[in-house]
């Protein structure tokens, strides 16, 4: 098999290790895919045989308080449909992760096997960490959520979360700085600035600021597209920077992503809960610093960015001014409240975030 690809590369003026590479990145994304297809029957019978959904709707704004405008365009969303279905992502991301490096012990002499194995220390050890690491944070709180009682009845507290991230953004910020030797980040169109301890203090405060942009999974497809769209962006950012782990990583999650949103489309089987988001949230955070172009991250992943400046800007507004400045919050909220129809907002959003991706990319390739 091997020996036909070859001679066809051959042919067609492509090098070997180009064709490795770009089955290395997109082979993983498929395989994830189909295995997330295997899973979902599963999964979906589990959810709805015990009944993990909310109760009871418990909307509340961002400042705690109830609701009403979204708890009307969202009517009987909550209380009827599975959380969780973020499992789906990052188990087929999982599985594919162990299946190619399996294949590669098994088969260490075989070249095609022992390339497809993207798990290596330097690029894909910190991101697989912080990948399940959130997942598991956020299924403790999912499953809480709509099981737990007494001061767990509606999961776990916004400081004990905040204070997960936290710990997971201080590992990864150590990892960066003491075992990368990672001091600096790429401005564009100005170069490399080393920043010395304050990085440090930086990927926390990204991490966090990443993590508030998870009040965009309000929506069914809206986080599925908007978090595809971004994580392909920043697997094409490592493909060309030569980081073909990392690429076929980011790939990887892709295709856990499409999975999802398969099954997230109006009507949503499930939605994808904080398993699913927090698990994103600080695997992007990763992402964008192994890759050097954090800044970047304001542009690609600005529909995040919109999201919990809205909320934020909402919040500030109420109490300094006594006045909401939308409708709703986050923005994609005040749309529904406008008469957007979901599908409308949906759809306009991944337009704009393939829009920002592409400029974002323009901006890495001409910075």
């Amino acid at each position: 098999m091997l020996s036909r690809i070859f001679a066809r590369s051959s042919y067609l003026g492509y090098s070997i290790s180009m064709i490795l590479d770009v089955l290395k990145v997109f082979t993983p994304a498929t395989v994830s895919f189909f295995i997330g297809i295997l899973i979902a029957p599963i999964l979906t019978h589990y959810l709805y045989k015990y009944k993990m959904w909310k109760k009871k709707a418990r909307v509340l704004t961002t400042d705690g308080r109830e609701a009403t405008i979204i708890n009307s365009v969202n009517a009987g969303a909550e209380t009827n449909t599975p959380r969780m279905g973020g499992v789906i992502i990052w188990a087929s991301s999982l599985l594919t992760i162990g299946i190619f490096w399996l294949l590669a012990k098994l088969f260490p002499s075989d070249l095609l096997f022992s390339k497809l194995n993207f798990l290596s220390r330097g690029q894909t050890w910190l991101p697989l960490f912080t990948l399940v690491s959130g997942a598991l944070v956020g299924l403790v709180d999912d499953y809480l959520d709509v099981k737990g009682n007494g001061v767990f009845a509606e999961g776990l507290s916004s400081k004990k979360r905040l204070l997960m991230v936290f710990v997971m953004s201080l590992i990864g910020a150590w990892w960066f700085f003491v075992k990368l030797g990672v001091s600096s980040v790429i401005v564009p169109f100005i170069g490399i600035i080393s920043i010395g301890y304050f990085f440090i203090p930086l990927f926390i405060i990204v991490m966090f600021g990443i993590y508030a942009g998870g009040v965009i999974d309000g929506i069914d497809g809206l986080s599925g597209g908007v978090f595809s769209i971004i994580f392909s962006a920043y697997g094409l950012i490592a493909f060309f920077q030569n980081q073909i782990d990392l690429a076929a990583f980011s790939f990887v999650i892709v295709g856990g992503l499409l999975i999802f949103l398969w099954f997230n489309i109006p009507p949503a089987r499930f939605f994808m809960g904080e398993t699913g988001s927090m698990a994103l949230m600080v695997t992007l955070t990763v992402i964008a610093f192994l890759t050097g172009q954090v800044i970047v991250l304001l542009i690609i992943g600005f529909p995040l960015v919109a999201s919990a400046g809205s909320s934020a800007m909402q919040i500030l507004s109420k109490k300094y001014l006594g006045r909401k400045i939308l409708l709703a919050a986050p923005l994609h909220h005040h749309f529904q409240a406008l008469g957007w129809p979901s599908y409308k907002v949906v759809m306009r959003y991944w337009i704009f975030s393939i829009i920002m991706a592409i400029l974002g990319l323009i901006i890495v390739i001409l910075g």
